[in-house]
Parts: structure tokens; sequence; C-alpha cells
């Protein structure tokens, strides 16, 4: 299947907008790396967030 210029998305076509100042950290502090509990609770939370919701009685 060949590309043409109506299947572009023409939305992806411009330049992203500049990062929020507010996302950049300042004064060079690094994030703390996680530790391995913190690591596992995240993803026994990803897990539990991701399971499909049961049905509510009406």
């Amino acid at each position: 299947m060949s590309s043409t210029d109506r299947d572009v998305d023409h939305a992806l076509a411009y330049p992203e907008p500049p990062a929020s100042p507010l996302w950049h950290r300042h004064g060079g502090m690094q994030a703390r790396p996680l530790t391995d509990a913190e690591k596992k609770r995240n993803c026994e939370l990803l897990v539990l967030a991701q399971r499909k919701p049961r049905p509510t009685a009406a």
C-alpha cells in the first residue's frame, strides 16, 4: 500500500510546540532513582489499574 498526500495527517506536519518551562528542573538537581520496592509497587499498581472494571448492578 503506497502513501499518498490524501493519506497524510496534516496535524502531524507542524512542529511540536515548545515544552513548558515548568517541566524543566532548575539548579542541576537530578531526579532520585526509584528503589526496587518502589518499582515493584508501581508495577503492582499498574496491573491493578489495567484490570477490567467489574460491571455494576443497576
